[in-house]
């Protein structure tokens, strides 16, 4: 019934027929976005992430489900850890890379991994898929597959095929209604309430000023200066700063009104800045950098605008990044967050398997102990994890 094929360019396929499957909530898998890391070389040999895009085709030639897949022959860039899995595999002399893994590049993000859109039958599209991708793993000789920050309803899906289910967390807020940023301080103990307002009139005492501008207003000098920051802080950090200016350019020409931009300003200079992409649901912050510290500058530029944002766009979910238990005392609780492996290797399969049972009651206690320190007088309910 249906026909899976392969492509090393994300422009091999329409970008309406994707962006129709892929949807509105998430922008770091619009055609766009991966059509512009492609061009501008932010992904490719040189960074160990080949696109290896999956379609599935009707018999009518009707695109009806896809992934963005990549061939890796590191685990930089995904944010979920296997550097002690391939160590385990060397150790055996047995090579753990390449291997196929199906994300969006650099993105800790939650979103749909499975591209099936809202047509009747999705979820025999979603099956077919994934079906499909383990046979293209089989035949490309890999040693594994991974689908990383996947949905929950995928995630369901992937299990019932034989996949392994990771457990991870992240920090994530939801709106519970808010009407202002005052309402959701109010729903703050007072300490935690006290806390956040201090930071923010630490920022204002400093005298930096705060604007928050969409991707297709910013000019190309504030893309500039931005882009220095950003790469500033992965030289701080000892990271390699893979998206380039040209990358921004593309993305703020093609996709503008989902971007924002948070500049810090202070006299005539910026001083720093946070990167953030906008769905029709969620918030979701990526980039951060400073050229000169401010107390609480941080939370300001990376938090506390976003939170104003969402509740003054409605949005119901806000997705500050991966990690930072710091993040809880200012509204955002502990998430689970998944992903699916396949092993091709029966023996280590076992033993990843084992692993992951472990690793996952583990990560069960700690998100039960970070709940313990929400700022909450009466907590919203338990977090189920991504938005299907």
């Amino acid at each position: 019934m249906y026909r899976l094929t392969s492509h090393s360019q994300i422009a091999e396929i329409p970008a309406t027929d994707w962006d129709r499957l892929a949807g509105d909530d998430s922008p770091f898998l619009r055609h766009a976005f991966l059509h512009a890391m492609e061009a501008h070389g932010c992904v490719g040999e040189a960074l160990g992430w080949i696109p290896r895009h999956l379609a599935l085709w009707d018999t009518s030639g009707t695109l009806v489900a896809a992934a963005p897949c990549y061939l890796k022959f590191n685990s930089y860039g995904e944010f979920v850890f296997d550097w002690s899995w391939a160590d385990a595999y060397r150790r055996n002399g047995l090579a753990y890379y390449p291997k196929l893994v199906i994300a969006s590049p650099y993105t800790p993000a939650t979103g749909p991994r499975i591209l099936t859109g809202n047509a009747p039958g999705r979820s025999q599209h979603a099956r077919a898929l994934i079906s499909g991708a383990l046979r293209f793993a089989e035949e490309t000789g890999v040693s594994s597959l991974h689908w990383l920050f996947t949905a929950d309803d995928e995630q369901a899906l992937l299990e019932e095929q034989g996949l392994l289910t990771r457990t991870g967390c992240q920090f994530h807020w939801r709106n519970q209604g808010f009407a202002s940023f005052d309402d959701l301080l109010a729903s703050f103990t007072s300490e935690k309430r006290k806390k956040v307002k201090r930071e923010r009139r630490r920022v204002i005492e400093a005298g930096v000023r705060i604007r928050r501008i969409r991707g297709d207003q910013v000019t190309e000098a504030e893309w500039a200066t931005f882009h220095r920051l950003y790469c500033d802080t992965f030289d701080k950090r000892g990271g390699i700063p893979t998206l380039s200016m040209p990358f921004f350019l593309a993305i703020a020409e093609t996709m503008g009104e989902q971007l924002l931009l948070v500049l810090a300003e202070h006299g005539q200079a910026t001083v720093a800045a946070a990167f953030d992409l906008i769905g029709t649901r969620t918030l979701y912050g990526r980039h951060w950098g400073c050229f000169q510290d401010f107390h609480s500058l941080h939370f300001e530029a990376c938090y506390y605008q976003g939170l104003e944002f969402c509740i003054e766009q409605g949005l119901e979910r806000f997705e500050p990044g991966a990690q930072g238990e710091h993040k809880v005392s200012r509204g955002f609780l502990p998430t689970p967050t998944w992903s699916a492996h396949w092993v091709a290797d029966p023996q280590f399969r076992v033993a990843i398997e084992q692993f992951v049972q472990m690793e996952t009651a583990g990560m069960q206690d700690y998100l039960a102990q970070m709940r313990t320190h929400s700022p909450y007088r009466q907590d919203p309910p338990p977090a189920t994890g991504a938005l299907s």
